[in-house]
């Protein structure tokens, strides 16, 4: 058998060669991520006449080039968590970090733990898909805090305490009341120069628009809020233009998170177990998708326990002579937006309190023998985990 060690960058990699008595067939070479240089490539490897392990870790997107040609062309290939590739080399005493050096470490990884490497299947295009967007949204919802918490800044300028009385809600900003506020009224001082009674007439027709309860008496708080604070930049130009160009980000960035969160909703409704995950309490149309592409195809986990070991919400066991460890930590190594997710259900299922949910009672219970919160709340996620686990697999049996 030979074992073959790519090590992954962005456009190249470094790849080693050895057989199976560990003798380096081929000096660690580098090959740049192009047509030629693959093809070369895969010619020796068909030259080798062999059987052939090829081993890589997970780099992001950078080892896709390479999976994606492999595979096209017939060869099994292996991919390894980089976490245990640099566990594998701890044991080595005098260490180097090299690229030439990582990828003979990689081809006698493969070499040595050939017997229970399994070849990487790609999954279906639709859990691809739904893996991508949920990065995507991410990255839409990571920016609109980031937006909220600048617009507010803002506001301690012009508007200061406008955030107690209209709230920052942006899941709909066509009809949030303070983004057309801000949109409509600059600042205090411009509340104060109109005055109060075209104020409230014009408060009143945008508190319709957002479908605003009570405007009468917000506007008259607001009013009243104008009058008795004091404004750093309330005449100033710039700062209005910072503000609506604020305004106009968070309304386009939270749209088109909404958009991708329906796109994901399309294509789980095509998937057999989305049915099943969204029957369960604390799943929205929001955290249903996104747990879906977080998880992916069930089938890839032989249980239960390894769907929460894949979250990072186990607890390994820690034992050793006359010792052993009861209170240990989960390990957070694994998917952290999946155990975010996660985390999400059991705020809802604290929210709406549903008496007949099992997870709900699990944490309750947990409560009760005096866990911490968050603690329960971690427990009902791997009990949460194992229900859905066991319920999705029915439907493949």
């Amino acid at each position: 058998m030979i074992a073959v060690g790519i090590d992954i960058s962005k456009a190249k990699s470094t790849v080693a060669v050895i057989d199976s008595d560990g003798t380096v067939l081929a000096s660690p070479f580098t090959m740049a991520h192009t047509q030629p240089e693959m093809e070369a490539f895969v010619t020796y490897l068909k030259g080798l006449g062999e059987p052939t392990t090829i081993l890589m870790e997970y780099t992001g997107h950078y080892h896709y080039p390479v999976l994606k040609k492999l595979q096209d062309e017939g060869f099994p290939v292996c991919i390894v968590n980089p976490y245990q590739m640099k566990k594998y080399g701890d044991v080595e005493i005098h260490k180097a970090k090299t690229d030439k050096k990582d990828a003979l470490r990689i081809a006698a990884y493969a070499l040595e733990k050939s017997y229970k490497l399994v070849p990487y299947s790609s999954m279906e295009q639709k859990y691809e898909d739904l893996k991508f967007l949920s990065r995507q949204y991410s990255q839409r919802i990571t920016y609109v805090a980031k937006l909220k918490v600048q617009l507010i800044a803002l506001l301690d300028q012009t508007m200061p305490g406008i955030t107690r009385i209209l709230p920052l809600n942006s899941r709909n900003p066509e009809k949030c009341a303070l983004l057309l506020f801000i949109k409509r009224f600059k600042s205090f001082d411009e509340i104060q120069r109109i005055g109060k009674a075209r104020f409230l007439a014009s408060y009143d027709v945008l508190a319709k628009k957002a479908s605003e309860r009570s405007a009468s008496s917000k506007g008259l708080s607001i009013y009243e809020l104008a009058v008795d604070s004091i404004t750093t930049r309330g005449e100033d130009p710039y700062i209005w233009l910072s503000q609506n160009q604020c305004v106009d980000l968070l309304s386009t960035t939270q749209n088109a998170a909404d958009e991708i969160i329906s796109q994901m909703r399309n294509i789980a409704e095509t998937i057999p177990e989305y049915k099943v995950l969204r029957a369960m309490r604390g799943v929205g149309d929001r955290l249903g998708p996104i747990i879906l592409a977080e998880i992916g195809d069930i089938r890839r986990f032989h249980s239960g326990k390894a769907l929460n070991s894949y979250a990072g919400n186990d607890a390994p066991p820690y034992q050793s002579g006359q010792f052993e460890s009861r209170n240990r930590h989960i390990s957070k190594r694994g998917s952290s937006a999946l155990r975010k997710a996660c985390y999400e259900v059991m705020q809802a299922l604290k929210l709406t309190k549903p008496q007949d949910d099992p997870v709900y009672l699990f944490m309750l219970k947990k409560e009760q023998e005096g866990k911490p919160f968050n603690v329960a709340k971690m427990a009902g996620v791997n009990k949460f985990l194992r229900i859905y686990y066991a319920r999705a697999m029915e439907l493949y049996k």
